[in-house]
């Protein structure tokens, strides 16, 4: 009993030790001079796109989406979709608004948009779901583009 008492002591001081210069290597690393403020508020973004209503039941397509320091991302049109969101102060219920360019069948077969992460140092979440494709296209905007 004393031997797996030592062992698992050993081990967790090891452990310790091992957690504690990788992040003391990293942390000097990434650590701003003292004095100095971040330069921008975190935006990174996962986009997803689901057939259904439930979006856990069949996504068809997810990308990233980072908009500071400059757009990036497996989002097809990053600085179209950062742009747009900056522009609808990341509202994305302003974003996801019927178009009016389009006239949609109102066949029932829902697509739902969602976006989980952080905007401008914010962490938000968000669903919409549209009736069909042809309302996804049309009232999705560049950020739903995907």
């Amino acid at each position: 009993m004393r031997s797996i008492v030592r062992g698992l002591g050993l081990a967790a001081t090891t452990m310790a030790l091992t957690a504690a210069t990788a992040v003391t290597a990293v942390g000097t690393a990434d650590a701003a001079p003292t004095g100095e403020a971040r330069l921008y508020a975190p935006s990174a973004l996962v986009i997803s796109l689901a057939e259904g209503v439930d979006p856990s039941e069949g996504i068809i397509r997810a990308v990233t989406l980072s908009c500071m320091p400059t757009p990036t991302g497996t989002h097809p049109d990053p600085a179209g979709a950062c742009g747009e969101l900056r522009a609808n102060n990341a509202k994305f219920d302003q974003i996801t608004k019927a178009g009016s360019a389009a006239v949609c069948t109102r066949e029932w077969h829902p697509m739902t948009v969602t976006v989980d992460g952080v905007w401008e140092g914010s962490r938000v979440s968000y669903r919409h779901t549209f009736a069909n494709r042809c309302t996804l296209h049309n009232g999705s905007g560049t950020v739903f583009g995907i």
